[in-house]
């Protein structure tokens, strides 16, 4: 069992900086990989970001490529989002997301512990 726990999201202007957090304790953070989704009001729950478990292979959705950078931190059993560049539309509650075996990482169904999201809200 693994719980996550996100953080550092917020309200902030167009053109801004955030870094999301999320703490992951139970079992060994280096064993899984990390991916964050988001979920904007009406809309699906979208991929966001995937670092692989011995951060060898990192993955981003063509919308966030360049803005956002995905990291993880096994030792302290944390990964990050850090998202510059924000704009209106990034506006959603974010996930991260843990996932054990290999696969495909943009695949939601791939993962097997969520976090609670944390809100981001990006004003024009």
């Amino acid at each position: 069992q693994v719980q996550l726990v996100e953080s550092g999201g917020g309200l902030v202007q167009a053109g801004g900086s955030l870094r999301l957090s999320c703490a992951a304790s139970g079992r060994t953070f280096s064993r899984y990989s990390m991916g964050w989704f988001r979920q904007a009001p009406g809309k699906e729950r979208e991929f966001v970001a995937a670092i692989s478990r011995n951060v060898g292979d990192i993955y981003y959705a063509d919308s966030v490529k360049g803005r956002f950078t995905i990291s993880k931190d096994n030792a302290k059993n944390t990964g990050y989002l850090q998202m510059n560049s924000l704009k209106p539309e990034d506006t959603a509650v974010y996930y991260c997301a843990a996932a054990y075996y290999s696969g495909d990482l943009l695949r939601p169904a791939l993962y097997d512990y969520w976090g609670q999201g944390t809100q981001v809200t990006v004003s024009s």
